[in-house]
């Protein structure tokens, strides 16, 4: 297929009558993107192979969040406040910018910028006013960029704060033989012991049980190793100085709802988050925050089991 023919971003609509945006690049590569939530719901090598999971219990009826993809949290990540759990924007319709500005940094040609402005609905609980507009580009080798600008448009002269994370799920074979590199050594707060504060041990994250951690101050790049695929994810980020990791395990999955009692099994999240230093925008003022998630073959680092001798270093 040419230049010429290549359809590059294209709306449609989901089974539910969802409005959703597909992102395709000329090698094959694509993402599937919701306007509810803002939230990417799929993103597929060139061989057509499903990267993220998505839960098959899933809840695609308003005003519930959709369980998978690439969920975002804010204004408010987990329960760190007074809102809803992991904040209002994965419940909200966003519009879809139809004049983006072009990328500056970037030669993707598959991108699209999505809004979200405060409503009526917001101020009961959020009284304040805000733009935030989300990038999300896939790039001509099928990384998956998603570029956060969160500006206060107060007019009242009021601060406000939030905590933020992409909440991503990616799907693994068996996670029981995955593992994590980048975060070792690092301190965590343990959300399943009070959020104390831990130090890291050993040399690479493995699962073998529940799982929900933020680690600290990390780098701005983590691998994920599924062994079972040969495949290895790489996290890069910026603005954004936390991981969050989780996994329910056999027994909260069956716990919770939208959610099949094995899917744990098949799915990892790894989160690009600000969770333990909020941020606060003065009126006028803006915050950035940027993912970018690629999958390479895992003999992409000639057979090492240590990523950051290329990556990380």
């Amino acid at each position: 297929m040419s230049h010429r023919e290549m359809v590059y971003v294209q709306q449609c609509k989901d089974a539910n009558g969802f409005d959703k945006i597909i992102l395709r690049e000329l090698r094959g590569f694509s993402a599937e993107v919701y306007l509810y939530g803002g939230q990417v719901m799929s993103w597929k090598n060139e061989l057509g192979e499903e990267l993220l999971f998505v839960s098959s219990k899933a809840n695609f009826k308003h005003p519930k969040s959709i369980r998978g993809g690439i969920p975002i949290c804010f204004p408010q990540f987990s329960n760190l406040g007074s809102l809803e759990h992991h904040g209002f924007a994965r419940n909200k319709f966003w519009t879809l910018d139809p004049n983006p500005p072009p990328p500056t940094t970037s030669t993707s040609r598959a991108f699209i910028d999505l809004i979200l402005k405060n409503s009526e609905d917001d101020t009961k609980s959020w009284p304040h006013r805000y733009e935030f507009r989300l990038r999300i580009a896939l790039g001509p080798t099928g990384d998956l960029m998603l570029t956060s600008r969160i500006r206060n448009t107060n007019t009242d002269g009021k601060s406000f704060t939030f905590t933020f994370a992409y909440h991503t799920y990616f799907y693994v074979t068996d996670v029981s033989e995955v593992r994590i590199e980048g975060l070792e050594t690092l301190d965590y707060l343990d959300n399943l012991k009070n959020k104390e504060r831990f130090t890291e041990q050993g040399d690479a994250i493995t699962f073998e049980s529940e799982v929900d951690k933020v680690y600290l101050s990390t780098p701005t790049k983590i691998a994920i190793i599924d062994h079972e695929r040969k495949r290895t994810f790489v996290l890069r980020k910026d603005g954004l100085p936390d991981a969050v990791v989780w996994n329910p395990w056999d027994k909260k999955a069956k716990t919770i709802s939208d959610f099949g009692d094995d899917e744990y099994k098949h799915m990892l999240c790894v989160q690009a988050a600000c969770v333990e230093k909020s941020i606060t925008l003065k009126p006028g003022e803006e915050w950035k925050g940027r993912q970018e998630i690629s999958a390479v073959p895992s003999s992409y680092f000639s057979g090492q089991l240590d990523p950051r001798k290329v990556l990380l270093h």
